[in-house]
C-alpha cells in the first residue's frame, strides 16, 4: 500500500488488521509524539483514522477540534462522495449518512480537567464502509458509505482529504474564531428541535453554546452539557 500524502506538519502512520488507529494514536501521544501524527487503518469494511493535536488552550476550548474535525469530514466526503449523499452528525459525534448511523468521531485527551491545557488531544474517525450485517433489514438504523452510493470513494483519498479540510478549518478557526464553524456545524447537526438524553437529563435539543456544549430544554429549565462530557475515559 502506498503511503498517504498529508500537508506539511502532518505525518502519516499506517496500521493494519485489528489494530485500532485511535488507540495507537493515543499510545503514541502518551509517549510524546509530535502533533500532527495521523494514524490510519484502511480495512475492507471500515475506515479507522485519528489525528494527534497539541492544544495551546484549556481543554474546554480545545474540544472545538471534535466539531471542527466533523465539519472537515463532511467537507472531505462532500467533495469526493456521491452528490446526493446527506451527511449529518449527532451532537455526540455519530456520523449519519442519509439519516442512518455509519460511524462516529470521538476524542480523548491527556487530562479530563476542562480548565487544564492538555498535553495532547486525539480525535478519532471511524466510518463503516460495508454493512457489518449483510442481511439488510436487521439493523435498519445502521448504514455504510458503500451502501449509500459511495462505492467510488477511495478510503485513502478520503483520509487525505479529511486531514486537508480539517487543516483549512483550523486555520479559519484561528483567524475568525468559532462563529463560522458554529454556523456550519449547526447546519449539519442531526436532531435539533427533537428529544435528546444526555448526562442524566432529557429534553428538547435546542442547539449548542459558543463552545459547542449541548443545550437542552426540559420544561422551564435549560441544561448545558459541555463537550468534555464526550471524552473517552482513561
Amino acid at each position: 500500500m502506498t503511503d498517504l500524502v498529508f500537508p506539511p506538519l502532518f505525518d502519516g502512520r499506517a496500521v493494519s488488521g485489528q489494530t485500532s488507529a485511535f488507540g495507537t494514536a493515543c499510545e503514541e501521544a502518551v509517549k510524546g509524539c509530535d502533533a500532527g501524527l495521523v494514524v490510519y487503518n484502511l480495512g475492507e469494511k471500515r475506515l479507522d483514522a485519528a489525528i494527534v493535536f497539541a492544544p495551546e488552550v484549556a481543554l474546554k476550548d480545545a474540544m472545538v477540534m471534535l466539531p471542527l474535525c466533523s465539519v472537515g469530514f463532511q467537507n472531505a466526503l462532500g467533495a469526493i462522495g456521491p452528490p446526493k449523499l446527506a451527511i449529518h452528525f449527532d451532537w455526540a459525534g455519530t456520523i449519519r449518512l442519509n439519516g442512518g448511523e455509519a460511524g462516529e468521531l470521538k476524542a480523548k485527551a491527556s487530562s479530563d480537567d476542562p480548565e487544564e491545557m492538555p498535553d495532547w488531544l486525539v480525535i478519532g474517525l471511524d466510518l463503516t464502509l460495508w454493512p457489518v450485517d449483510d442481511e439488510a433489514g436487521h439493523t435498519p438504523d445502521k448504514t455504510a458509505l458503500y451502501a449509500e452510493g459511495g462505492i467510488e470513494v477511495d478510503p485513502a483519498e478520503l483520509v487525505e482529504s479529511w486531514v486537508r479540510h480539517t487543516l483549512v478549518g483550523i486555520t479559519r478557526w484561528q483567524e475568525d474564531g468559532a462563529a463560522p464553524l458554529h454556523n456550519e456545524w449547526t447546519g449539519l447537526a442531526h436532531g435539533i428541535g427533537g428529544p435528546i438524553e444526555r448526562a442524566g437529563h432529557s429534553g428538547e435539543f435546542i442547539g449548542v453554546d459558543e463552545r459547542f456544549g449541548l443545550l437542552m430544554r426540559d420544561a422551564d429549565t435549560t441544561h448545558l452539557v459541555p463537550l468534555t462530557e464526550l471524552l473517552e475515559h482513561h
